[in-house]
């Protein structure tokens, strides 16, 4: 098999490993809430915030750490850093010690997303990046979606713990066929350099400011409270900009913002993840919560739309954006999905699986139309030597992005429930509140997330349409001498 292939296959798989288990506890937190003792609300949702905060905090750095040290030696390192993480989870005893090992996960997880992208740009020339990148992409967000059907198979017929478990043989062959199969194309930097400031302020800034999001949208401080310490991280964010506009080494190199197709692409990326973010964490309790109440297998059942429609435009999007360039294709997958989440914000209490697949359909299409030829766009844009904190970037932007809406989807939520009403949804006791209004609240609520959803992928469409334009390659150092690749 030539390089290349082993390549997109290991990285696919690694993706799809992570992507799976960013969701695959979602659809079982009532079942963990339930069966691990102490488990609270808070506790629960920062299950599934931990996890997306870290990777987000860690892909900056771990995309500069493997442009200095290797791309593939620390690719490898998070896959027996993941695997490990994922027995941890399987063995924990309390909700605090799920919180604690999904963080060790979020960190092998860190590498793997950093590094896919860029391994897979070292290997494949420029009129193929987009179709492979079109692959992995696909099993990134499959993945989230495919997490929901497995954790409700899994939950429902061994139990939660299995849906960490399940990760340990599979890690263990993919870690030891990736320290086999790949090698290192590119030439590390000279002198690494860490930035030490950037990542404190940074982690420290998102950190407080979703600490402060959460905690006040559930009642644990006050709304005032809440308020200070959100602004608290947004001034600790705006302390990390200006660390790394000095840096001599920045974690984020802004100076790669100066080229307007990677800046257009790493805009319009983020501004779709603070739309889809909580996309199927809304879907989720939509169909387990009130007025449905359906089980964990059955609620998985609904979302097979969005991962079918993505998994079958993908790749075709990015092969098509290597012969006739992004811009069709970007702005065609940021209206179709503007178009299903405007759908969806219409959707009422009891829907069927063919109501619902319209703008299921149109919502996992158009993220399969963008997400292919924006990477590639943004890879391409960017000289070989900085492609690992390019990628970091990216990655850093959906994670970031992602993280942050299910914080501004949770206050949406508050904003038209009660505590205790939001606390039984988690819990999946609301069961005994659906005599009150609950079931309308909610689904008042979901419109309202869904309107907010279709807004800001319409407005990804500014930064797309001023900088899509067909990639053209960065300049490049002539390549060190090495194995043919094939």
């Amino acid at each position: 098999m030539q390089y290349k292939w082993r390549v997109l296959t290991n990285t696919t798989a690694a993706t799809l490993m992570a992507a799976i288990d960013s969701n695959i506890v979602l659809i079982s937190l009532p079942s963990i809430g339930r069966e691990l003792p102490g488990t609270t609300a808070p506790i629960l949702l920062w299950i599934l915030l931990g996890y997306s905060l870290l990777t987000a905090v860690v892909l900056l750095n771990f995309g500069r750490l493997s442009d200095m040290f290797g791309r593939v030696r620390l690719y490898v390192l998070g896959f027996a850093l993941f695997t490990f993480g994922s027995a941890l989870c399987g063995f924990s005893q309390t909700g605090l010690e799920l919180v604690g090992f999904r963080l060790v996960q979020a960190c092998g997880a860190g590498f793997l997303f950093s590094n896919s992208a860029a391994i897979i740009t070292d290997a494949f020339p420029p009129n193929e990046r987009g179709r492979a990148l079109g692959v992995n992409q696909v099993s990134l967000v499959a993945g989230a979606v495919a997490g929901l059907v497995l954790g409700g198979i899994i939950t429902s017929t061994i139990g939660w713990r299995w849906i960490f478990f399940v990760n340990v043989p599979v890690g263990i062959v993919a870690t030891v066929r990736a320290r086999l199969d790949l090698k290192e194309l590119a030439r590390p930097e000279a002198a690494p350099r860490i930035d030490w400031a950037g990542n404190v302020a940074f982690a420290g800034g998102l950190t407080v400011l979703l600490l402060g999001i959460t905690l006040g949208g559930l009642g644990e401080v006050t709304s005032a409270e809440g308020a200070g310490i959100a602004l608290l991280g947004l001034l600790l964010l705006g302390v990390f900009v200006l660390i790394e506009r000095k840096e001599r080494s920045p974690m984020l190199d802004l100076t790669l913002f100066s080229n307007r197709q990677f800046a257009s692409s790493a805009f319009a990326v983020l501004l779709n993840a603070l739309a889809r973010g909580a996309f199927t964490f809304i879907l989720v309790f939509y169909l387990q919560g009130p007025p449905r109440f359906l089980s964990p297998f059955t609620a998985g059942l609904f979302l097979i739309p969005v991962s079918g429609s993505l998994a079958a435009v993908g790749p075709v999007s990015g092969w098509l954006s290597d012969r006739f360039g992004p811009r069709p294709f970007l702005v065609g997958g940021l209206v179709v999905s503007s178009v299903g989440f405007l759908w969806l914000s219409t959707i009422g209490p009891n829907e069927s699986i063919l109501q619902l697949a319209g703008p299921l359909v149109l919502a996992g299409a158009g993220m399969g139309l963008f997400a292919a030829p924006n990477r590639a766009a943004m890879m391409t844009a960017v000289p070989p030597t900085r492609r690992g904190v390019a990628s970091g970037i990216g990655t850093t932007f959906v994670n970031t992005g992602a993280t942050i809406s299910l914080g501004v989807s949770l206050l949406i939520m508050t904003s038209v429930l009660t505590r205790g009403e939001v606390t039984a949804i988690f819990l999946g006791t609301a069961k005994g509140l659906a005599g009150s209004s609950i079931g309308p609240g909610f689904l008042d609520a979901i419109h309202l997330i869904f309107l907010a959803s279709s807004v800001l992928v319409a407005s990804a469409l500014v930064p797309t349409v001023l900088g899509a334009r067909k990639p053209r390659p960065a300049p490049t150092a002539p390549a060190p001498e090495g194995p043919d690749v094939d």
